[in-house]
């Protein structure tokens, strides 16, 4: 009986997609296209995101990826924004601002990101932080509870 009950269960749990919840803690950005991808199955998946942390550079393309009634935030989350730059391995460790890269960070984003953005003095090589608050709750709603 338990190798006939087995036998329907397994392949229902093998077939349906696994959903799980994405809880950035620490995360500090890196490749553009990566992040793209990554949010990209997320947003198919139909996964939420909490942001319970730090959430820089490439990690805020979450917030044009993800439909924002999937992404949440906890009072310790934190977005910093700056404009992007070439992989320093390739530019001998000196930061080079890519102006191409830049416009298409500024394309993911939606209007209340791009706002705060140009409020603030706009992406600057120097990170802009928000932190928990009114300025962030305008971009992303505080999860319940938290």
């Amino acid at each position: 009986m338990r190798c006939f009950v087995l036998a329907l269960v397994l392949p229902a749990i093998l077939i349906s997609p696994a959903r799980a919840d994405l809880r950035i803690t620490r995360d500090h950005g890196g490749y553009v296209e990566e992040y793209k991808a990554k949010y990209e199955r997320i947003r198919q998946n139909g996964e939420r995101v909490i942001i319970d942390g730090i959430c820089n550079s490439a990690c805020t393309l979450v917030l044009g990826i993800v439909p924002n009634n999937r992404i949440c935030v906890t009072p310790r989350a934190s977005l910093g924004f700056h404009q992007a730059y070439y992989d320093k391995a390739y530019t001998f460790g000196i930061r080079v601002t890519s102006v191409e890269g830049t416009s298409d960070l500024m394309a993911y984003y939606p209007a209340t990101v791009k706002e705060w953005i140009r409020r603030n003095g706009g992406l600057t090589p120097e990170m802009k932080k928000i932190k928990n608050g009114t300025d962030l709750w305008k971009i992303v709603d505080p999860c319940p509870g938290e």
